[in-house]
């Protein structure tokens, strides 16, 4: 069965210059004597590579305001993370000590948003680029390729070791954690099962039916 094409509700132009300048600001301010130049660089590389990606194909494949927002959101946690590193972020030490905590958890935080947030994307790349439609199919895809991501970004953290060595050591942030790896990637496959359970309802309000072409 063929469905009509769905695209985005257009987010309105003043919205989106505010989200493009909060990560500007947030990415300059961060780049200002972080704990780790190394670190910074490995983590904010997505931001500076994926703004201009979106800022340039946002005419002709415009975002949802749900999906603009989460993007900035992860690209804010990304951004003050690589400023402190991971494993000391101000943030992560206050829930620490606040809970209890036995280790900084900001790396916790930034894989579950690793997953909830790329799944959001991945849902909306497949439901306006591809036949499928809101079901199993489609939560099993998503969460699939938040997993997928996680993994990759794994080995990413894997080959850096391998090429700086101790260099390397803030951006793995494992914080003598054996099973890290494992529970970075479960954090991200609790993610995009959050963000779908969650989500999925306001995501599918935010997409429009898009007229056929005569």
């Amino acid at each position: 069965m063929n469905h009509p094409p769905l695209s985005a509700s257009p987010v309105p132009r003043v919205e989106r210059l505010v989200l493009v300048g909060i990560v500007l600001l947030a990415l300059i301010v961060s780049g200002i004597s972080p704990k780790d130049r190394l670190t910074w660089f490995m983590e904010v590389v997505w931001v500076v590579v994926g703004l201009p990606v979106v800022v340039a194909t946002w005419k002709r494949f415009p975002l949802t305001r749900l999906l603009s927002w989460l993007l900035t959101i992860h690209a804010v946690i990304l951004i003050y993370g690589g400023h402190y590193t991971y494993a000391e972020t101000p943030l992560g030490e206050w829930a620490r000590d606040a809970f209890g905590l036995g280790r900084n958890h900001y790396d916790r935080l930034g894989h579950f948003a690793q997953g909830f947030i790329p799944a959001i994307l991945a849902r909306e790349l497949l439901l306006r680029t591809s036949p499928l439609r809101p079901g199993g199919w489609l939560f099993y895809l998503v969460v699939a390729a938040a997993l997928s991501f996680s993994a990759f970004f794994e080995l990413i953290e894997w080959w850096a070791a391998l090429v700086w060595g101790a260099a390397a050591d803030a951006f793995l942030a494992t914080q003598g954690d054996v099973w890290d790896t494992q529970a970075d990637m479960a954090c991200a496959l609790v993610g995009a099962i959050v963000a779908q359970l969650v989500l999925s309802r306001l995501h599918d309000k935010q997409l429009r039916v898009k007229a056929a072409q005569g």
